[in-house]
């Protein structure tokens, strides 16, 4: 089950988080067709923060077609997003160069912007290929 981590200080609303954090975990397979999101109740009480952003969040993604409410028993996952499992050796290289960079004095916002700056970088370069 996922558990959700709630950065106040992000500026990104806390229901965005959410939704943020579960199509995450569905793109690195944490998340299965079947499994069940954790009640509004249980992230409540990990994260305390107001249930109906728990469910604003949960509306969302069931609008998305990617969980559905099943009254009395919880919210399932419907689908994935189909990426990388999160055991591919690919993400083993990620966490090598994380170690790396936080070895070379990094913190994480750093980290997270020059990882984010080269992943546009080399967006945008691909895209110059497609003619756009």
């Amino acid at each position: 089950m996922v558990e959700f981590r709630i950065d106040r200080r992000s500026g990104v609303a806390t229901y965005l988080q959410i939704v943020q954090q579960t199509r995450q975990a569905l793109r690195l397979g944490l998340l299965e067709p079947g499994d069940r999101l954790p009640t509004a109740r249980e992230v409540v009480e990990a994260t305390a923060i107001n249930p109906n952003t728990v469910l604003k969040a949960y509306r969302e993604l069931e609008r998305e077609g990617l969980v559905e409410a099943r009254r009395g028993l919880g919210t399932f996952v419907t689908r994935t997003l189909g990426g990388q499992a999160a055991d591919t050796p690919l993400r083993a290289e990620l966490a090598d160069w994380v170690g790396r960079a936080r070895d070379a004095g990094l913190e994480q916002d750093d980290i997270t912007a020059l990882f984010t700056s080269v992943l546009e970088e080399r967006t945008q370069d691909d895209h110059k290929g497609d003619g756009a």
